[in-house]
């Protein structure tokens, strides 16, 4: 790191160039902080007494987000959505040092009634443009749109299958809620009007999953457990684009060689088994689907062919439930790079999307929960990750599990590793003083150079 703030200070190095170079030296760091937990049953932090009472309701409810486990996580502020049909919202900012040990309880919560999710939720996600509110859909068929400030239902929409999930463009102004339904059509439920009535047709079975591009606000992608892929364009009267082809690594070219007025593919698969994850890169540039046949693609959407990234045989994909992997923001990589986070059961994979290389096995920490009696320690066995969320601004990853914990991931890099060790080490006194003031000046230098742009006459 000294040698850069030294290149940065003799301006051969850019901040942004700085910036990008520290934030991917930390994700390449990125571990699991097991002190830092969810606890969705309490309302203070536990002491240490709590642990040794003997009591098995307090043991059984601590580092539980969701009792009957986490289905579902977003992030502008942390929400959860859990098999319970409850949803909850969480304060990161009181737990930003990982090095500390910090016990997380909700700051608010749905209350169950007779207009909030009477089933389990499948999926949320913050209103685009407003965090102030939130889309949730739930295996009850109905697709909900929430007030963060009051936690109340402001519009339902009944959809009349389960509802597995749903997504709204980043960047569209037509307010389409698109959704991924038992049914065989993608469901388009319209904020501005409240109409559900238009669907798109041409997948054969139950669509599993559905995603806006984020640079073309009327191009949409969904996967169905039929085990196709298909592009849409709502504006045409024939919505449907063509569909994803695995044998094809050429794509379909046109006369520009971007697909300028090719013939629109109708038939060939992306998988062998069921869809059930489709993610755009935040360029637009590429698609990631993920499937049954325990397959990560990566598709280049210029044409629609197959990248023939390879991923290897570790990947694990059974379950019903919409699977999605975590694409790291452009931001926070160095220039040509793009990498993936995989839930692969109880592990987190990170992979470098384009080669398939494996960078990295985050295995989900043993933090110890007491057994529960019923139905509940069944479904509890085992924890599987079932949705991951990328904290903006900083390098940090949050993880959903069926066992009803919420975990945390943050970078500890060797920087980290001195700096925890000089401060358990440091003497009392005066030199304590002069070396905190040291580490002060060198955070400020840093901060001051990456925001500056340095020119010579």
């Amino acid at each position: 790191m000294n040698s850069q703030l030294l290149a940065r200070a003799l301006g051969t190095v850019g901040p942004e160039a700085l910036q990008r170079a520290q934030l991917s030296r930390r994700l390449d760091a990125i571990q699991a902080v097991p002190g830092i937990r969810f606890n969705g049953h309490g309302s203070k932090v536990l002491d240490d007494s709590s642990h040794q009472d003997g009591t098995q309701e307090k043991a059984a409810s601590e580092g539980r987000a969701h009792q009957a486990g986490v289905n579902s996580i977003t992030i502008d502020s942390l929400l959860s959505g859990g098999a319970d049909a409850s949803i909850k919202v969480w304060d990161l900012e009181r737990s930003e040092d990982p090095r500390q040990d910090y016990m997380n309880y909700p700051t608010a919560a749905v209350k169950k009634s007779s207009s909030s999710h009477q089933y389990g939720i499948t999926h949320l996600s913050f209103y685009p443009f407003d965090s102030m509110a939130f889309l949730s859909s739930s295996f009850d068929h109905t697709l909900k749109m929430y007030a963060t400030e009051t936690m109340t239902a402001s519009a339902t929409f009944d959809l009349d299958s389960v509802v597995y999930s749903h997504s709204l463009s980043p960047i569209a102004d037509h307010l389409l809620v698109a959704c991924a339904t038992q049914h065989s059509a993608v469901r388009l439920v319209d904020l501005r009007s409240g109409a559900s009535a238009h669907s798109l047709a041409g997948h054969q079975r139950a669509v599993l999953s559905v995603a806006w591009s984020p640079h073309e606000e009327y191009i949409l992608a969904s996967g169905s457990s039929d085990g196709t892929v298909r592009l849409w364009d709502i504006r045409r009267s024939a919505n449907g684009l063509g569909v994803l082809d695995m044998e094809d690594a050429v794509g379909i070219v046109g006369e520009d060689g971007l697909g300028k007025n090719a013939r629109n593919r109708d038939q060939g698969k992306a998988h062998t088994n069921a869809v059930n994850g489709v993610v755009w890169t935040d360029d637009g540039n590429y698609l990631v689907t993920v499937g049954h046949d325990e397959r990560v693609r990566v598709w280049d959407m210029s044409t629609g062919a197959n990248a023939l990234s390879h991923f290897g045989p570790i990947i694990k994909n059974t379950h019903l439930s919409t699977l999605l992997p975590l694409l790291v923001p452009r931001h926070v990589l160095a220039a040509g790079r793009q990498v993936m986070f995989y839930p692969n059961q109880r592990e987190i994979f990170m992979f470098d999307l384009f080669e398939g290389t494996l960078l990295k096995r985050l295995r989900v920490p043993g933090i110890p929960l007491a057994p529960v009696q019923g139905r509940i320690a069944q479904a509890n066995i085992r924890s599987r990750i079932t949705s991951l969320a990328w904290r903006a601004g900083l390098v940090d990853l949050y993880s959903a599990h069926s066992d009803g914990a919420i975990r945390t991931w943050s970078p500890r890099t060797q920087d980290d590793l001195l700096a925890e060790n000089e401060e358990a080490d440091r003497p009392e006194g005066s030199e304590e003083e002069n070396r905190k003031r040291k580490r002060d000046a060198l955070d400020e230098v840093f901060r001051d150079l990456t925001k500056q742009k340095i020119t010579f006459a």
